[in-house]
């Protein structure tokens, strides 16, 4: 059983942040290199999604891990509040068709378990209702990964309570990041203990495991992501085609 309080959102004591620093560099020009065989090959879908509090980093860590994948082979997708349209349908209707085709990477910046999260957290949808969900989520990852040949990797960004709230009050202190300040973050905060249960339930019921990222420190956020997606594209057998006979 995972326990949010058992994993620090800092780096080791002993973390070297120089040495990390090159190696992530390294990382992030591999991930380049297989993300281009990846598109050529077309043979899989990767599928990357990002959840976190509010100001937990999923922006940065999209731009600094794929800074240098082509972006032909590259979407990423924010999902928000849903339309009027949207909710007409079932709650992963939307999510399917932002799915990656193979030689796809998609990044879910935010993605389908916002649906067994705010919601929950609110009290919008009851516990019987959170289960089907669950339950349908673990279905529809299946399904991608079975019928669609999709790679699915999913990273909790772990920030701390303290540090939260030096992130979201950055956004006010500082006029290049203005844009980013949303008064519903500092609303949503006040559930943090809410949204830490829920994060726990979600990562202990989720048949896809999660990799827990510590993001107090970016630098070692950025090393971590990109180590973990390195490691998962080169389980794949990605080679370029060869000549058409």
């Amino acid at each position: 059983m995972i326990k949010l309080s058992d994993f620090s959102t800092l780096p080791p004591e002993d973390a070297d942040r120089d040495k990390l620093e090159k190696e992530t560099k390294d990382l992030v020009d591999r991930i380049g290199e297989l993300q281009e065989i990846l598109h050529a090959q077309a043979k899989y879908g990767v599928l990357v999604i990002f959840q976190g509090m509010d100001a937990s980093g999923k922006d940065g860590a999209v731009r600094k891990v794929f800074e240098e994948c082509h972006p032909k082979g590259l979407r990423s997708v924010s999902f928000k509040k849903p339309t009027d349209i949207e909710f007409a349908h079932d709650f992963l209707w939307r999510v399917h068709k932002e799915t990656p085709p193979q030689g796809m990477i998609h990044i879910f910046n935010r993605s389908h378990y916002e649906d067994v999260l705010i919601q929950r957290v609110h009290k919008w949808i009851d516990e019987p209702h959170v289960t089907r969900r669950i339950e349908s989520i673990n279905a529809f990852e299946r399904l991608l990964q079975y019928d669609a040949n999709t790679i699915i990797i999913k990273c909790y960004l772990h920030i701390s309570y303290d540090q939260q709230k030096e992130e979201l009050q950055e956004r006010l202190d500082e006029h290049d990041k203005h844009y980013k300040h949303n008064p519903g973050d500092w609303e949503e905060r006040e559930h943090w203990d809410e949204y830490m249960r829920c994060y726990e339930d979600v990562i202990n019921r989720s048949e896809v495991p999660w990799t827990i990222v510590p993001v107090d420190k970016r630098w070692y956020r950025d090393y971590i992501v990109a180590k973990k997606i390195v490691e998962e594209l080169e389980k794949l057998d990605l080679q370029y085609p060869g000549l058409p006979e």
